[in-house]
């Protein structure tokens, strides 16, 4: 044993001597398989963060990570279907572990008009403490002023502001039906304009005090949803049981993706294009890394002839080549991994921002047109390890090679 050990000690040495004999040859095949992880690292983090701020992005300006809704409601939006929650028991519902926010709505349409201007709109009733917290509503006044929990007034989107001709100070008339069938009519003073990021959004929607809502729609102490946010995706489903705990199964408790799945359609979709072109990327970087390991073995040609002629048996120069093969690989990958590591970390914290026609497209999906890169580990770890079992795949051409190899021919080039 104590022979084989110093055999395998000695072929180390061997083969790390053989790779600094010609340093140029060594960084040329290690820079490959490094470029190679930086790569697939890039790549998987784009799509990855890219996805994960589509998620958060709409999450947060829309339906939340999840919902507590009545029975029913969201198949017909009736404000028939709203519920009556306690303020103890969304107080509960906050202090569950990794919730972030807890934020009340009562969600309804109407007809909105200003003179001889008439448009359906959506009217959200928040409380405008709680859902700025969420939203980020408050820094999105272009004009006028923010609500306050007993506002009698409303805050319009700005486009919906220009079709209907009306600014900070004029009156609207709402129209519609609220709880019961009841009517739901009021005159209320435009208290600010919003600057919504998306034109469907900017285009449509009026937001109440809660209270105000209640009121006018005769929905007094109800909503028709508990939108909650979490600090990170990977706790949703702890999340959701913890609520469904607590709320006994009275009301439906709906997630993110159940809500959009237009959004989810979209991810699938794109993930599947991605995972296409990371093996075009698997593909390229195979040749790539082969290409140079060829290079490398046929510029030792006439070293090995020399080697096998002067009494080295083939198995040995075999399993020398194989290991330097092993040693450039996880220089190439080590320093990849390395290498990969601030670079994701600085894209992450500045973000690409897409102008033009990516910016639209992202846009009419209700995205800000932002592509993020994700910091997850396993990403990291799962490209370099596929990029080394690449590397490692081509030690077979050595191998090879070296076993078809005839030392006459060899020696005479």
């Amino acid at each position: 044993f104590s022979i084989i050990r110093k055999d395998n000690i000695m072929y180390l040495s061997l083969s790390w001597r053989n790779l600094w004999r010609n340093k140029k040859r060594t960084v040329i095949a290690s820079a490959s398989i490094f470029f190679a992880v930086l790569l697939a690292v890039l790549m998987r983090s784009g799509q990855h963060g890219s996805y994960a701020y589509m998620i958060h992005s709409s999450a947060k300006l829309f339906t939340g990570y999840l919902q507590v809704q009545g029975k029913g409601y969201w198949e017909n939006r009736s404000l028939d279907k709203s519920i009556s929650l306690p303020a103890a028991q969304i107080d509960s519902l906050a202090e569950i572990p990794h919730v972030t926010s807890v934020t009340p709505r009562l969600e309804a349409f109407a007809l909105i008009s200003h003179k001889a201007n008439t448009k359906v709109a959506e009217v959200i009733g928040i409380d405008p403490a709680v859902e700025d917290s969420m939203t980020g509503l408050r820094s999105r006044i272009a004009a006028g002023e923010y609500l306050t929990r007993d506002a009698g007034g409303l805050l319009i989107g700005q486009g919906l502001a220009e079709v209907l001709n009306a600014g900070v100070g004029d009156s609207l008339v709402l129209y519609g039906q609220g709880y019961h069938g009841q009517i739901a009519a009021a005159r209320l003073p435009v208290t600010g304009i919003l600057k919504l990021p998306f034109p469907s959004m900017n285009n449509s929607l009026v937001y109440l005090s809660l209270p105000n809502a209640q009121n006018v729609f005769s929905a007094y102490g109800r909503i028709t949803s508990l939108a909650i946010m979490v600090d990170n995706i990977r706790h949703l489903t702890a999340v959701e049981n913890s609520i469904a705990a607590r709320l006994k199964n009275k009301y439906t408790i709906m997630t993110w993706d159940e809500m959009m799945p237009d959004l989810v359609q979209n991810i699938e979709l794109d993930n599947a294009s991605g995972i296409i072109m990371l093996i075009i990327l698997y593909i390229v970087i195979a040749f790539g890394v082969f290409g140079t390991v060829m290079m490398m073995t046929s510029e030792r040609v006439k070293e090995f002839g020399i080697l096998i002629s002067v009494g080295m048996k083939k198995l040995k120069l075999i399993w020398v080549t194989t290991i330097e093969t092993i040693f450039i690989s996880f220089l190439g990958v080590v320093f990849g991994f390395l290498g990969s590591i601030p670079l994701i970390y600085y894209l992450h914290y500045n973000p690409i921002y897409f102008t033009g026609e990516a910016a639209k497209a992202y846009e009419t999906l209700g995205i800000e047109p932002i592509m993020n890169f994700s910091t997850d580990p396993g990403i990291f770890f799962s490209q370099s390890l596929v990029v080394l079992i690449i590397a490692l795949t081509t030690a077979l051409y050595p191998l090879f090679f070296v076993s078809r190899l005839k030392p006459v021919k060899a020696i005479h080039g």
